[in-house]
């Protein structure tokens, strides 16, 4: 992997969290290479390129080093804030805060963080409509910084359909979007988890 950044790298942005790295090395035959780089990381790339064009390197961009340590908060050393907002169209009457208590456990165990940092909010009874029908429904948003990736996404999904089946929803009427959330973008204590 060390070529890839001695290499000329192209960068696309696909979005405000992600971004592709593409490198063309030319050793005896042409190849491509790709990778997908934290929003963190791409930060640091658009620091040292804000125009976004073609960048050369000599060394590794991807240093989450962004910050010396002797300046950095506290905080930039803390697992971080994963936050679970659920709203359905069902009546979760008095078994909200147990469900609140089990999604707690869950985002926890799923993405490896403490529990003491996780957060999850729960809207019942809304308005809602999905596929054109107003039918037993949830749509979710999970924020975390890091530990977002398909076999944590695949734990949450399924945890949380456990907990809405028995409510009357159903696996394929459950959206949620997930979200690796940078750094600095999550406050807490007076601070951001970036410093």
């Amino acid at each position: 992997m060390p070529a890839l950044y001695s290499s000329k790298l192209i960068v696309m942005i696909l979005s405000p969290f992600h971004c592709v790295v593409s490198a063309l090395a030319l050793p005896s035959a042409l190849s491509f290479q790709a990778t997908t780089l934290s929003s963190q990381q791409a930060a640091v790339l658009l620091k040292m390129n804000p125009d976004k064009s073609a960048f050369s390197f000599g060394s590794d961009p991807r240093s989450d080093d962004v910050v010396s340590a002797s300046s950095r908060h506290p905080h930039c050393d803390l697992p971080g804030d994963p936050s679970l907002v659920l709203t359905t169209n069902v009546d979760l009457g008095g078994d909200k805060p147990e469900i609140l208590k089990k999604l707690s456990a869950l985002v926890a165990s799923s993405l490896g963080k403490p529990e003491s940092y996780v957060a999850i909010s729960i809207s019942d009874k809304v308005s809602m409509c999905f596929g054109g029908s107003v039918d037993p429904l949830a749509l979710g948003c999970l924020y975390s910084i890091g530990s977002i990736n398909v076999e944590n996404n695949g734990k949450v999904q399924n945890g949380v359909t456990d907990a809405l089946e028995p409510y009357g929803v159903q696996a394929n009427r459950i959206y949620i979007n997930f979200f690796d959330v940078p750094r600095p973008n999550v406050g807490w204590n007076r601070a951001t988890f970036g410093g």
